[in-house]
């Protein structure tokens, strides 16, 4: 399985962006943060809707 393939935990994610899982939380609360999905009891992340995201905030950041 490819990297970018695989979901990323709420730790794995948090890890990548340099923020606590606590802000993770937070964001995912307030639908602020990359779009998380539950597997059972666990929240997960696609590769492709962080990079989206990230590409969104760079843009919406420049404005």
């Amino acid at each position: 399985m490819e990297h970018r393939d695989r979901l990323l935990t709420v730790e794995d994610l948090a890890e990548y962006l340099g923020v606590p899982v606590a802000t993770l939380y937070a964001w995912r609360y307030r639908r602020q943060g990359p779009p998380g999905f539950r597997v059972g009891r666990h929240v997960r992340y696609r590769w492709a809707d962080v990079e989206e995201w990230i590409e969104n905030k760079a843009r919406a950041d420049v404005v």
